[in-house]
């Protein structure tokens, strides 16, 4: 269930509010039959607004809201009163959320804190009132300025999980088990491919009351940023780790290979990922005497840190977080 309820992209619909008309009043009493313009502004439309929510961690609220829709804003009046502004919608979202165009795939905005608010489509202004179009030669204007229509644009959302380490690794490489030994986290965990479905965050433990953040996502693929297997669907999570820990199982027959498809699926998918610090862990290391271990050390072939270590034992697991913090805070 917790599966199904993990949404990270959502298409909606979003019409803002139209502005109000302003006034063409002349002011008028017991004692002025002919008073000067006194209209006010219209109010402008209502926006369509996102805020940032640290409670929240997918965008399952919005899944079934296709279409977001604003009030219009009031007429003004006469006695210059400005007409009430629409309502505002406002939407809460994820932290690492972005914002995107559909017809230009161009980012809007992105919400990276807790409580931050940006407007994401605009209401239309309101119209202005006859006092504004008053001159010396034109003393008694008889017309208004109308309100810009509403807008109607069809947006996305993408949630993009902010996490200090991410892992990157083929499936059963032992992820999920590692998140679950380091953290309180309780992703699902199986001895076959593909065991996460899901992007799972756990915060780990460090010395003297310290933590990061770890985010576990479904295992790549030769040809993820092709669009085979999971990968592709959640690439985009790494984007925003500090940094990644590329993990391969000291079962897998060649450790050299399988580092550089890693590598090379981050890069197909943005470039930029290659220049993020990063460490390799082989794991499963309870799985090698002291022989085969050292017999692997000589065959690495890698330009970053690698450390063996085992999640089932435990062996090596402080000095996996030790490196971490250490690149963290580099």
């Amino acid at each position: 269930m917790a599966e199904k309820n993990f949404v990270d992209y959502v298409k909606i619909c979003c019409r803002t509010g139209a502005g109000g008309s302003g006034s063409a009043h002349f002011f008028r009493d017991n004692r002025t039959a002919k008073g000067g313009p006194d209209g006010g502004d219209g109010g402008r439309g209502g926006h369509i607004i996102v805020k940032g929510n640290r409670n929240l961690w997918t965008l399952l609220h919005l899944k079934y809201r296709k279409h977001i829709i604003a009030t219009n804003g009031m007429n003004g009046a006469g006695s210059h009163k400005t007409g009430a502004n629409g309502k505002d919608v406002i939407l809460e979202v994820p932290l690492g959320t972005v914002a995107k165009d559909v017809e230009t795939g161009e980012n809007i905005l992105e919400i990276t804190e807790h409580g931050e608010t940006k407007v994401l489509v605009e209401g239309g202004r309101g119209g202005l009132g006859n006092s504004h179009f008053k001159s010396a030669t034109n003393q008694t204007p008889r017309y208004a300025q109308p309100g810009e229509p509403g807008k109607e644009e069809w947006k996305i959302l993408e949630l993009k999980l902010l996490a200090d380490v991410g892992l990157v690794g083929f499936p059963n490489a032992g992820k999920s088990t590692l998140l679950s030994v380091v953290s309180a986290a309780k992703p699902k965990i199986g001895n076959y491919a593909f065991t996460t479905l899901t992007p799972n965050l756990g915060i780990v433990g460090y010395r003297d009351s310290r933590s990061f953040v770890m985010a576990d996502i479904p295992g790549i693929i030769e040809n993820a940023h092709a669009g085979k297997g999971l990968g592709i669907r959640f690439l985009r999570h790494i984007e925003r780790n500090a940094a990644l820990l590329f993990l391969i199982s000291a079962e897998a027959e060649d450790i050299n290979k399988e580092y550089q498809i890693l590598l090379k699926e981050l890069e197909m998918y943005n470039p930029e990922l290659i220049h993020k610090p990063r460490i390799l862990g082989i794991s499963k290391s309870d799985l090698l005497d002291d022989e085969l271990e050292s017999l692997i050390e000589k065959e690495l072939d890698i330009d970053i840190p690698y450390l063996f270590f085992s999640a089932i034992t435990q062996e090596g697991i402080n000095n996996l977080k030790d490196q971490l913090w250490a690149i963290l805070n580099d």
